[in-house]
């Protein structure tokens, strides 16, 4: 009796060789018939062409230093536009009416036919552009432009015609481009002159009402200052001056009156005191000199004063003298003096009173000046004390001025440089030429049918493996005595070996030698589609 089974034994390398020889056929025969119905489907497709034409991207042949290009964009940018050019469904709808491209057939033709023929011709085109770089780097020398068509010669014209409309559109695009920036320049700079008088007419109106106040005026204001307090001091030294004069002819006078109440009739305006006065007035003009010139107030007051004391102790003398040698009384001498009056000789009390009328005369035009010089010094120490805060506000409105001007000499400078770019055409980047034109496409470009013919094989060789997978592992059968021990516990004692007549011996050698023969004309067969397929494209 069998005492249990055992656990299935694990598969090896000879077992699946195994299957492999057991399953031949029915690998073969499926990986024949598929790759032969795509073969054959392969020769059906029909053969399409690819002109390819190469449009060589120019450089800027004027420096940009001289003439700055109006236009920059990056590669991928440049590259975006181009094919935004090529591909535009207007153009592509006036070359399909113009060539009669993607006609409508009825029947079952049309049903393979597209639905939409600019969508189809879009997918016809392709535009290749290598990029040269990375980055900010990057640039884009040339591209080329392809289309593939069921016919070689109507390839080549319908390529020929992309790329003459690529050409014609960039030319009107990049004119448009370059005019439209100077344009826009034209316009920004005509705002930034408006905006710049705006601020120009600010500033000026704000300078003058401000004058004398502006920061560029104070290093003058403060000279005319210093200059305006040392006339303050010259005329407080010239006023001092005056009352002191005012003073001594003051006291001259009543001197003068007090001696005429004598009745001795001696005049107290003598020589001596008159010397005197004239030694004090030498002593203060010398100190006066060493201290300053001539030509200082108090120095011309004292020699003034000088010489009106000389000039009285001059007459003094003379009348005492008169005096003297006349024998007549004090009635006589009052006669003579008025009649000396009356003559019109000037008596000393008459030129000592003329002097203090001309000294109150000077002290009254002193302090008017006085009261002008302060009245100026406090009109710039205004103005000095003013100068920051108007320095600070002067210094925002010109901020303005400054940025709008600023403003202005840029978009003048790049108006101009546009409306000189534009009148250089080679100055503009991007400008293209026709490196290669339209090729003429002798040799099918696809269907791969190579490519696909193997690709045939392959799947027929994966049908075949599955369907032998499949019967492999539905048939469960005992064919040696390994797969035995893997059912049963039991041990094979006994072993049958197989035996067979001559003619079944004959039977199988011929069948092997039809298998292999069989085998043969398959590999022939694919060997010479797949040259046959390689040779039609």
């Amino acid at each position: 009796m069998l005492e249990g089974t055992q656990e299935p034994r694990m598969l090896t390398i000879e077992d699946y060789l195994a299957m492999l020889r057991r399953q031949r056929w029915t690998i073969l025969i499926p990986a024949f018939i598929c790759w032969g119905l795509v073969w054959a489907v392969g020769l059906l497709l029909p053969s399409t062409y690819e002109a390819v034409g190469v449009v060589q991207i120019q450089q800027q042949q004027v420096s940009p230093k001289l003439v700055p290009p109006n236009t920059l964009e990056a590669a991928q940018a440049q590259f975006e536009q181009v094919q935004a050019q090529i591909l535009n469904p207007v153009s592509l709808q006036a070359i399909i009416d113009r060539d009669h491209l993607y006609p409508r057939h009825g029947g079952l033709v049309g049903l393979f036919e597209p639905s939409d023929p600019i969508k189809q011709m879009q997918k016809d085109i392709k535009v290749d552009a290598p990029v040269a770089g990375t980055g900010a780097q990057a640039t884009l020398t040339y591209f080329r432009i392809s289309y593939t068509a069921s016919n070689p010669g109507l390839a080549q014209s319908v390529d020929r015609e992309l790329m003459n409309l690529f050409m014609d559109q960039n030319n009107t695009s990049q004119l448009q481009a370059s005019q439209t920036t100077t344009s826009f320049l034209e316009n920004q700079v005509n705002d930034a002159q408006i905006e710049l008088n705006k601020q120009e007419a600010a500033v000026k109106k704000f300078k003058a009402d401000h004058v004398g106040e502006l920061p560029d005026q104070v290093q003058s204001n403060m000279q005319i200052l210093s200059g305006l307090q040392q006339q303050l001091e010259n005329n407080e030294h010239a006023l001092n001056s005056a009352r002191e004069q005012r003073l001594y002819l003051e006291s001259v006078i009543q001197q003068y009156q007090s001696a005429q109440a004598d009745a001795s009739g001696d005049s107290a305006v003598t020589p001596s005191s008159l010397d005197k006065q004239l030694k004090g007035l030498e002593m203060q003009l010398a100190q006066e000199r060493s201290q300053y010139t001539d030509n200082y107030p108090d120095v011309v007051a004292l020699k003034d004063q000088i010489a009106k004391t000389k000039e009285l102790k001059k007459q003094v003398e003379d009348e005492i003298a008169a005096r003297r040698a006349s024998d007549k009384g004090d009635d006589s001498s009052s006669t003579a003096s008025v009649g000396d009056v009356q003559n019109g000789t000037p008596t000393p009390m008459m030129q000592i009173e003329s002097q203090l009328k001309s000294n109150q005369l000077q002290m009254q035009s002193l302090e008017t000046a006085q009261k002008g010089i302060k009245a100026q010094i406090g009109l710039y120490q205004t103005r000095l004390n003013a100068a920051p805060q108007v320095e600070q506000q002067l210094s925002e409105i010109s901020r303005g001025y400054t940025e709008a001007s600023s403003n202005y000499d840029t978009l003048r400078q790049r108006w101009q440089d546009s409306r000189l770019s534009q009148n250089f055409p080679q100055s503009q980047p991007g400008l293209y030429s026709i490196s290669s034109p339209a090729s003429f496409p002798g040799v099918p470009s696809g269907p791969n049918r190579l490519l696909i013919s193997l690709g045939g094989l392959a799947a027929g060789i994966v049908i075949g493996l599955g369907l032998a997978a499949l019967f492999e592992f539905t048939d469960v059968r005992i064919r040696k005595e390994a797969d035995l021990q893997g059912v049963v516990s039991a041990r094979v004692l006994v072993g049958i070996p197989k035996m067979s007549t001559p003619a079944e011996n004959r039977r199988r050698s011929m069948l092997r030698w039809v298998e292999r023969g069989a085998v043969l004309v398959m590999l022939v067969l694919l060997v010479a589609g797949n040259i046959y397929a390689f040779y039609r494209g």
